[in-house]
């Protein structure tokens, strides 16, 4: 059964969805944290953001599109993080900052966008505790899944295999009940206009898994 993280990117009322995402058996929420440089448009600041907890006691599931993961990953490692993941195609040494979120303790991941190639990922994958693939282009919510995700995630899968790593697969973008099917490759589905749009959060979760 999948594992499902909402996002609520799209959401028009944040507290009020993440009450009712607390009380969903959704399996994390997903964090879009966008610093308006790797991507044109920003989310909320983190003073904000770091209030997460008293709306929801899930695991937090951290993707940062941001050019300087560095000055964020301390920040959200102090937050209810399962995973911190930011993206290869960030202005900073990959490497330490894998190392940097390993060093609290959380799972780290790198996501790569729909043009980013597969192969990028091999130097970088016994570091890895999950990957995000990009299934519609960074930094805006409610986009159409691009199709050739579903070619990209079988590729991921075999790299992986191939190296014997126990590497989760997230698939975040345009996920919903239609287009789960072109995600068997993924471990975790990361949704959100589909399930925050909807009258009942429960429902569309369920759908998903």
């Amino acid at each position: 059964m999948k594992k499902v993280s909402a996002t609520f990117l799209s959401s028009k009322d944040v507290p009020k969805d993440l009450i009712k995402l607390n009380n969903t058996d959704v399996d994390y929420i997903h964090v879009d944290f966008m610093d308006g440089k790797f991507v044109p448009n920003k989310t909320m600041p983190f003073s904000e953001l770091k209030h997460i907890g008293e709306y929801t006691s899930k695991r937090l599931d951290v993707h940062l599109m941001v050019k300087y993961p560095s000055k964020y990953i301390p920040l959200f490692a102090e937050l209810n993080s399962e995973f911190i993941t930011f993206h290869i195609e960030s202005d900073e040494d990959i490497i330490s900052n894998l190392e940097k979120i390993k060093s609290y303790s959380i799972g780290c991941g790198l996501a790569i966008s729909p043009d980013t190639k597969v192969n990028t990922l091999i130097p970088y994958l016994p570091y890895l505790d999950i990957i995000l693939v990009m299934s519609v282009m960074p930094g805006k919510g409610g986009q159409p899944f691009i199709l050739e995700t579903e070619k990209k995630l079988n590729e991921l899968r075999k790299l992986i295999e191939s190296y014997h790593f126990n590497i989760l697969i997230n698939v975040d973008g345009g996920v919903n009940d239609k287009t789960k099917d072109l995600c068997r490759d993924a471990d975790i589905l990361t949704s959100g206009s589909y399930i925050v749009n909807a009258d009942d959060f429960q429902e569309k979760i369920s759908s998903l898994r």
